[in-house]
């Protein structure tokens, strides 16, 4: 996954930061022949920000209750 607007090597100092921000792209802009994880998704999902709809979806499939 390419990114241009985020210094990359930077965020990946805050394993937690990281691993948000990567799941956040992943969901919101495509996966780009990458798999979510749905381990790291439930793990995350409190603080992941993403659209109501995709998020309310997700739960649905992953089994979590908002």
């Amino acid at each position: 996954m390419y990114n241009w607007s985020v210094d990359i090597s930077e965020l990946k100092k805050d394993k937690v930061a990281y691993a948000v921000w990567r799941l956040e792209q992943m969901v919101n802009f495509g996966l780009d022949k990458e798999k979510l994880s749905a381990r790291e998704l439930k793990k995350y999902w409190p603080k992941l920000r993403l659209d109501p709809n995709k998020k309310k979806y997700l739960a649905m499939l992953l089994g979590i209750k908002n």
